[in-house]
């Protein structure tokens, strides 16, 4: 089987027939806040949008566009500014949006995506969001994913870019993507904002498919904070810009496309994961033992989403104890007494709560930036994994003040 290669600064235009620029527009604060992904032709689209129920007016738009057309030329995307919970004033603007970068492009409206992502409830400045997107048009380059991956952070502390490839038929594929997500992650769907380019040559429904099935197993296995986000979006577009041949499914080449798409998806997830708001850890669940996949995400996810386990960490304390609680209060019917736990490579808690190992050998390895978790049930031979973060005081003073 080809190898996946991870290219070095890739992102999301290093995949043949993409472009994209990313400035600042006087959204909210002085740093580049509006960005434009295009490819050179209507790509396949597929797409996963959040379920808050409570969602905002781009996401509203795109779920509609994305409704009635399968393809996709451009999106764009704002930060600094959700346009979320702002009626039908906050609908006109989305629609100005779209109309802005179809005229500014040459495409129609029914190929333009749009999201945003930041301060819930405030109008857009829509006059500065026009005349940013009429200059992006002129600024699109295939050297732009950094600048993109910029515009469109909010809290994030570092740009989330990655490109890999492989090779079919004697030709590259890439797969590349950006994302931004570092508070207010919970995700059922996606995080935030995620944006991921392909110049493969794979059908809109076989791409759909294959993109959730790696969202599944990525976007939707991390947390920060417990809260599901009223602008969640994730996005792929596939231009088949590569010359292959069409992937198919059931194929060597698409059991190919399908691991290098979840590397992608898993790697910028566990980036958005290390870069939770205030985050000093990037910790790692490994469910295994389960009778059920769905069943070690269960427990995972628990495990992940507990504000004692994710201050205990941080507080580089070994309390298996809040571990064990979390687990307990899963939803999963299990005997407890069978579970085997591990931090890091040192085995703690042992069946019928034996202690294996002393903390205190266990806890000089809790002041490293990644942190492994590890559960065995002993009930079956399922597994899975989740990404979260520890949980700081810093976390309280970026959200304290979050909007001024």
């Amino acid at each position: 089987m080809e190898k996946i290669r991870i290219i070095e600064n890739g992102g999301v235009t290093t995949a043949k027939g993409f472009e994209t620029a990313g400035i600042y527009c006087g959204i909210r604060k002085k740093k580049k806040d509006i960005a434009i992904i295009k490819s050179d032709n209507p790509a396949a689209l597929a797409a996963v949008f959040t379920q808050n129920k409570t969602i905002a007016a781009p996401v509203i738009i795109s779920k509609r566009k994305f409704a009635n057309s399968k393809t996709c030329t451009a999106i764009v995307v704002n930060s600094g500014n959700a346009n979320a919970c702002t009626g039908e004033c906050g609908m006109i603007d989305a629609e100005r949006m779209v109309s802005a970068t179809a005229k500014a492009l040459n495409v129609p409206p029914n190929e333009v995506i749009i999201a945003s992502t930041g301060v819930i409830g405030q109008f857009l400045p829509i006059e500065n969001i026009e005349s940013g997107i009429a200059q992006l048009a002129t600024l699109l380059s295939p050297n732009g994913s950094d600048d993109a991956a910029e515009a469109i952070m909010t809290t994030d502390t570092f740009a989330k870019t990655i490109a890999v490839s492989f090779s079919i038929a004697g030709k590259e594929v890439t797969i590349g993507g950006i994302a931004k997500g570092s508070g207010m992650i919970e995700p059922n769907m996606a995080t935030m904002l995620a944006f991921i380019t392909s110049d493969a040559n794979i059908a809109q429904p076989l791409l759909q498919k294959t993109f959730f099935s790696a969202i599944a197993r990525s976007f939707n296995r991390i947390s920060v904070d417990g809260d599901t986000s009223t602008n969640d979006m994730a996005v792929m577009l596939a231009n088949g810009a590569s010359g292959t041949p069409e992937i198919i499914a059931g194929t060597p080449e698409y059991k190919l496309f399908s691991q290098a798409l979840l590397q992608v998806t898993t790697e910028l997830a566990k980036m958005i994961a290390r870069d939770g708001e205030g985050a000093t850890k990037l910790i790692e669940i490994s469910v295994g033992g389960a009778m059920t996949e769905d069943e070690a995400l269960k427990v995972a996810r628990s495990i992940g989403n507990s504000n004692l386990v994710k201050t205990a960490i941080h507080g580089e304390d070994p309390n298996w104890g809040r571990i064990i609680a979390a687990i307990g209060y899963s939803g999963v019917d299990l005997d407890p007494e069978f579970i085997e736990l591990s931090m890091n490579t040192y085995p703690v808690l042992g069946k019928k709560y034996h202690i294996v190992i002393d903390e205190s050998l266990v806890q000089p390895s809790l002041k490293q930036k990644d942190i492994l978790l590890s559960v065995n049930l002993n009930r079956g031979e399922k597994a899975a994994n989740f990404w979260t973060c520890d949980l700081t005081k810093e976390y309280i003073n970026i959200n304290a003040s979050y909007r001024s």
